[in-house]
Parts: C-alpha cells; sequence; structure tokens
C-alpha cells in the first residue's frame, strides 16, 4: 500500500496470532485493522477493507479497537488510526501503511503476502 505513513515493506518476523487479534486468519492472507470509535477514516477503512476481503479468495479482514488493545497497539508500534497490516498466510507482517488506503494499494499489497 503506498500510504501516507508507509513504513515497513519486508516481512518483520512473526506477527501476532489469531488468538492475540481476536479473529481467524486468513487462508492466504490478513488485513489487520486498527481503529478507534470517533475515527472517520477508519469507517471508510473498514468498508475498503471489507470490500477487498471479499473480492479476494482466502483473505480475512479483522479490525482491532485500538482503545480497548493498547497492550497490542504498543507491542506493534501502532502510532495512529487507522493503521492496516497485511499479514502472510503464516501471519508474518508483509506490510503496513497509516492513513486510509485506497482499494487499488490494498490489493497490490496483497500480492506481497499471498
Amino acid at each position: 500500500m503506498s500510504g501516507r505513513d508507509d513504513a515497513e515493506a519486508g516481512g518483520s518476523g512473526t506477527g501476532p496470532g489469531a488468538a492475540e487479534l481476536g479473529g481467524a486468519l486468513g487462508e492466504r492472507a490478513t488485513l489487520v485493522q486498527f481503529s478507534s470509535a470517533f475515527c472517520a477514516p477508519c469507517r471508510a477503512t473498514r468498508r475498503v477493507l471489507d470490500e477487498v476481503a471479499a473480492m479476494v479468495p482466502g483473505v480475512a479482514h479483522i479490525e482491532i479497537d485500538a482503545e480497548a488493545r493498547l497492550d497490542l497497539v504498543r507491542a506493534l508500534g501502532i502510532l495512529k488510526t487507522p493503521t492496516v497490516l497485511v499479514l502472510d498466510a503464516h501471519g508474518r507482517e508483509v506490510r503496513r501503511a497509516a492513513g486510509q488506503p485506497r482499494r487499488a494499494d490494498v490489493i497490490a499489497a496483497l500480492g506481497e503476502a499471498v
């Protein structure tokens, strides 16, 4: 994703597991969204990620309330919402972007994960 705050393009070891994320990882990739309650870009990001997950077989979308999961936010270095992590089938982070992503950027980022 070519988000405004693109941080990482390479794998960063193992990422969080399904238990930590509160949802099942996708068979091929997982889009993890960190959101907060009063974040308008978070709502738009949710729609984009839901659409992409529905279009691409084996991709799951998990949304995490950043305020409720400060432990995970700190552990993963999440600095703002929305932040989207793209995890591969093994749960390794392959891409990260902060801000509202475009659908084409999310699809391109998934190409690195699958």
